[in-house]
């Protein structure tokens, strides 16, 4: 716990809601939890690392640093993937650590922290075959999901997404999370 709040990783990937992180920040914040983001490559081109790094008191973190560097972000007690893409739900359920992001993720399993993962790829990418697997196998792991099938944004839709992005739902999951450490 840094400050005696509990740590929050924020796992932001590539696409539209990553860059409605800094309400959402505030919101956790005032919930009593310190919040660091570390960003998928392509979850930089969503959002404002400068806004996010002066919001939460941390830098953005987007890649490995070296084994002889200090740490800058104090360890987690939970982490959050928001949104969960197609590819990195993909690669997490198989284990691959190949960004910053996938392997504190997958050493968070290792630990057994608590994670909540909202899957949000178009509707198209959600009919693959493999990406139920994953989410299943996530959930296997003790990973909580918030994934409704149905509400899935349109292939193409950019910006204009008709579904909102279910901020309300993940922060009452947090809520129970915080309470519980």
């Amino acid at each position: 716990m840094a400050e005696g709040k509990p740590v929050l990783y924020v796992i932001a990937c590539g696409g539209q809601p990553a860059s409605d992180l800094p309400g959402f920040i505030e919101r956790l914040q005032s919930d009593g939890w310190t919040v660091c983001v570390i960003a998928t490559p392509s979850g930089t081109k969503f959002i404002d690392a400068e806004r996010l790094g002066t919001l939460t008191g941390y830098p953005v973190r987007r890649d490995y640093k070296r084994p002889e560097e200090p740490d800058v972000l104090p360890p987690a007690d939970a982490m959050t993937v928001v949104p969960a893409t197609f590819n990195t739900t993909n690669k997490w359920a198989q284990g691959i650590s190949d960004t910053l992001a996938l392997g504190l993720l997958n050493e968070a399993l290792g630990l057994r922290l608590p994670i909540i993962a909202v899957p949000w790829p178009n509707h198209a990418l959600a009919r693959h075959p493999v990406f139920p697997e994953s989410v299943a196998r996530l959930k296997e792991w003790g990973v909580r999901i918030i994934l409704d099938w149905d509400r899935l944004p349109a292939p193409n839709s950019g910006a204009q997404v008709a579904v909102p992005f279910p901020w309300d739902e993940l922060r009452v999951e947090l809520q129970q999370v915080r309470t519980k450490l």
